[in-house]
């Protein structure tokens, strides 16, 4: 029998960590969910930069 475990998606498991945690630890919870929030914040620029590399490298291979 093979076990299957489904597939978080990130966001959820931010949303599951920061509310569930919050019952557990308060204190915790808000510096957690400011690390959060500022990786949030700065995902679509690291994105960007991931992109930019990959074609950067593509150019250079050619």
């Amino acid at each position: 029998m093979i076990l299957k475990i489904p597939l978080l998606k990130v966001t959820s498991v931010h949303k599951d960590v920061s509310e569930r945690l919050l019952k557990i630890n308060p204190v915790l919870a808000i510096e957690v969910r400011k690390i959060l929030d500022e990786n949030k914040a700065e995902r679509h620029i690291r994105g960007g930069m991931a992109t930019k590399l990959k074609y950067t490298r593509k150019d250079n291979a050619s």
